[in-house]
């Protein structure tokens, strides 16, 4: 399978997607009541955008109710990480791929083709991840079920509710999406391969990327969610006006985080991470009473890199990088741990257990800027937006690799990789014009910061072509 945007991706991609929608898992969602007359009730295709952020329960991509029940409905889903397709329940058609979905720092495109006027019945839905036709279906459970020919379909599209992020039940919401979304798009009437939407790219051919889907022909039903528009994220722009309501989404929900610059998050997958609760697109941590930690899913070696940390609720809050040369299954990432380098509660910049500099404590409320300097092998903190130490470094010379860390010990901690989950009043963003800071990533907002650490950057895949 093709890599999709991983740290070998190129910098200019071509057609550029500037948005996405971070769904949190809670009880956030798009939902319309219905459309129109269909121009077909055999032929869609369903294209959208994704990078998961939990694992394990029942992630709804799209849902719609099909007969009023609440046991009865069209749905797409990430369930036990595998991708399910259900049409009406499964009693027409079901396919549940055998491939997992768990990488929470990739973006991944999934197309669902579907026309039942096909005579052959594994015609009749096919499924498309990153520009190759997936297959392999698990036979277990529901087993595989392709829908009779010239079926019907009852909910997708049709003028019953559809719902994005959740279930559809006639208001028994449940099985929220934990991830981002991006170009999602609904056709009517047709049944569209992958190259309608994506192609792979000519110098990078392992890496497929989105296309401008602007002029395909929606269909009466069809809609385009581009999440261009912060104030209305569900505004369809296929032309249709096939508009979705907003629930419990605001503008902070409009992240730059998308399938051409795939941003850093915390990893759900980071040791112990079982002790650690992730939410808002795994850039909120809860944690309450150990000395464990998380860290992001990229690490770097060169380059010069910044990111944001706020200081929500709780007593006891840690920030700042770990070596990844020191990580293992066991690993907890505190002041207390070699190859950790963290700034605590107390005013404390510590490593291995030693303390490597006292500078201001820390309030709730506070926000702590790390700004990692690979290209010097130096460590600077600010504190709401004040260098600390005096402007100088802290040596980390002594690993090649470091990703940023925390261990929000008791607390809740918000991170701001450049798509913040709280309120930004400044408006700052790095030399290359990405993110969403609320202190500057360029001079950190003190005289006394050595000039040769100026100029740090958000942490995604195009700013790590270029600089990383």
């Amino acid at each position: 399978m093709p890599l999709i945007l991983g740290t070998n991706s190129i910098k200019d991609t071509g057609y550029e997607v500037a948005n996405s929608c971070r769904f949190s898992g809670g009880n956030d969602y798009l939902r319309t009541n219905g459309f129109g007359t269909p121009t077909s009730s055999r032929k869609m295709t369903i294209s959208f955008w994704c990078k998961r952020s939990g694992f394990g329960g029942n992630d709804r991509i799209l849902t719609a109710d099909t007969s009023g029940s609440n046991n009865n409905r069209d749905s797409i889903l990430f369930s036990s990480n595998t991708l399910n397709i259900f049409l009406d329940n499964a009693v027409p058609g079901h396919l549940k791929t055998n491939r997992l979905f768990r990488d929470p720092s990739a973006w991944t495109h999934i197309v669902i083709a579907i026309d039942t006027t096909q005579s052959t019945d594994t015609n009749r839905i096919k499924i498309y991840v990153n520009g190759v036709q997936e297959t392999s279906f698990d036979s277990s459970g529901d087993g595989i079920v392709y829908p009779s020919q010239n079926y019907d379909i009852l909910g997708f599209g049709q003028n019953r509710e559809n719902t994005i992020g959740a279930d559809s039940t006639n208001g028994g919401d449940n099985d929220f999406l934990d991830g981002y979304l991006a170009e999602f798009c609904f056709i009517d009437g047709q049944q569209l391969d992958p190259t309608s939407f994506g192609e792979f790219d000519s110098d990078s051919p392992n890496i497929w990327k989105p296309i401008n889907v602007s002029g395909l022909t929606f269909g009466n039903n069809g809609f385009y969610l581009d999440f261009e528009n912060a104030s209305s994220l569900g505004a369809d722009v296929s032309g249709n006006s096939n508009n979705f309501t907003v629930n419990n989404l605001t503008s902070i929900d409009q992240t730059t985080d998308t399938c051409t610059n795939n941003f850093i998050t915390w990893s759900p997958l980071t040791p112990r991470s079982s002790d650690i609760t992730l939410s808002e697109g795994n850039c909120n941590v809860t944690m309450g009473g150990t000395s464990r930690g998380i860290f992001a899913t990229i690490g770097v070696s060169s380059g010069k890199w910044y990111y944001e940390s706020k200081w929500v609720s709780g007593s006891f809050f840690q920030t700042g990088i770990v070596a990844t040369d020191t990580m293992n299954d066991n690993d907890d990432v505190y002041g207390g741990k070699t190859g950790a380098f963290m700034y605590k509660q107390n005013g404390d910049i510590r490593s291995g257990g030693s303390t490597l500099a006292s500078v201001s404590s820390l309030s709730t409320g506070d926000i702590v800027g790390v700004y990692l300097d690979l290209d010097n092998n130096e460590l600077y903190f600010a504190k709401n937006g004040t260098i600390q130490n005096s402007g100088t470094g802290i040596d980390i010379s002594a690993y090649s690799e470091y990703t940023f860390g925390c261990a929000p010990t008791s607390a809740v901690l918000s991170a701001n990789f450049g798509n913040p989950t709280f309120s930004i009043s400044s408006g700052n963003t790095d030399p290359e014009g990405f993110g969403n800071f609320e202190h500057s990533p360029n001079d950190g907002g003190s005289a006394s910061f050595d000039s040769s650490a100026k100029n740090f950057f958000a942490l995604n895949t195009k700013n790590l072509a270029e600089y990383g």
